[in-house]
């Protein structure tokens, strides 16, 4: 679908929209009241897919009004890609497009949600993240609180729980297995409400991976997986719907519908038991050492004795080419890194759990480094022995 520009971008904004005639003002709106940005440099690019509504119409008449370029595609998609990872595939791959054949210097391309809301300083934070070297930004979201509001208690509590442990794990992570291009504070979502990425590492990595359902952690795997720089910036924050009548199989609303039909439902799969994470960045951070050719005394017999595995498989996996795809090679490889499901149920225990690991790795780091722990966070360099 060419789109045809007098002036290309220098920064563009992906939009897969399916009968979202009614949350994409909203959205467009929240696009147009960011804050340290130059709106003139900035083109939104809105693909109305398999739409039964007016969505591409309504979009074009709040065009006039907003102060950034807006373009309007329309597409119908076969069954086979008529899915989120088709239709935001087919997204940014327009967005893409709009740069034109000669691009110049390395152009940005986001992506999010035809019902989310980025906060003002959505694509500032992105540009900052970029500013300090990240070759891409996984954002996060909060949930819109109206619609909240609307949710049973049950869920809503169940739901800040695991959000309340998943910070916990990536506090932890962070004083275990610091990552340098990722400083705390950071998160662990990957969601396609906010996704940024240098032009050149969309095109690296074969642009978006299109699959029905996660395809938005396909993609930050495969910029891993190619040894790119990825921030995951809590500051770039979208507001997103969480109505249990959604749009996208496996999306939010099939994640709510679940916890309401089975309580006792897993959690994310990111989500496990407090010390098998300890165990797991440990090891990670032992494997970060051995690959980066800077390895304790021992490191590899304790490390290879720990997980049951050969020295010589051990050795092959830290001479991969890039950290993250040799990680994802040793947890394949080690039987004690298979993960354990955690259930709603164990929600409280863990926190509990994780907690008390917390306060002891801030005192190690104290009395390690002489200094008194400060708050969380705030002297976060790396593995508190």
């Amino acid at each position: 679908m060419p789109i045809s520009s007098p002036s290309p971008p220098r920064l563009v904004i992906a939009i897969p929209a399916r009968d979202e005639a009614d949350q994409l003002p909203a959205c467009l709106a929240a696009l147009a009241v960011q804050q340290g940005v130059q709106q003139d440099a900035i083109a939104v690019l809105v693909l109305a897919n398999n739409c039964s509504d007016d969505t591409a119409g309504l979009a074009r008449s709040l065009a006039p009004a907003l102060p950034y370029r807006l373009e309007v595609a329309e597409c119908c998609l076969p069954p086979r890609r008529a899915h989120a990872g088709g239709a935001r595939r087919a997204a940014m791959d327009a967005g893409a497009a709009l740069f034109g054949a000669a691009p110049g210097p390395d152009p940005l391309l986001f992506s999010t949600d035809a019902d989310g809301r980025a906060t003002p300083g959505w694509i500032a934070a992105n540009l900052a993240a970029f500013a300090a070297g990240a070759d891409a930004v996984a954002g996060t979201y909060a949930t819109d609180p109206t619609e909240a509001a609307l949710l049973p208690a049950s869920l809503r509590r169940w739901e800040a729980m695991e959000a309340r442990y998943a910070a916990l794990l990536e506090e932890l992570a962070t004083l275990v297995d610091s990552d340098p291009h990722d400083p705390w504070p950071r998160h662990a979502v990957h969601s396609g409400a906010s996704i940024a990425l240098r032009l050149s590492a969309y095109r690296a990595v074969g642009g978006l991976p299109e699959l029905p359902v996660g395809e938005d952690r396909a993609l930050f795997a495969a910029l891993l997986g190619a040894g790119l720089r990825v921030r995951h910036s809590p500051a770039a924050r979208v507001i997103v719907s969480c109505r249990l009548e959604g749009r996208a199989v496996g999306g939010m609303a099939d994640t709510l519908r679940q916890r309401l039909a089975q309580p006792d439902a897993p959690v994310d799969d990111r989500l496990e038991p407090a010390l098998a994470a300890l165990l797991r960045l440990r090891c990670r951070h032992a494997l970060r050492r051995l690959h980066s050719g800077r390895p304790r005394l021992g490191d590899p017999a304790r490390l290879a004795l720990a997980l049951g595995l050969p020295r010589e498989r051990l050795r092959a996996i830290a001479a991969m080419p890039h950290f993250w795809p040799a990680w994802e090679e040793l947890q394949r490889a080690a039987p004690a890194l298979r993960r354990r499901p955690l259930r709603l149920a164990d929600l409280p225990e863990e926190i509990a759990r994780g907690r008390t690991l917390l306060k002891l790795l801030r005192l190690g780091r104290a009395v390690f480094s002489g200094r008194a722990a400060g708050p969380a966070g705030s002297d976060l360099r790396g593995f508190a022995r």
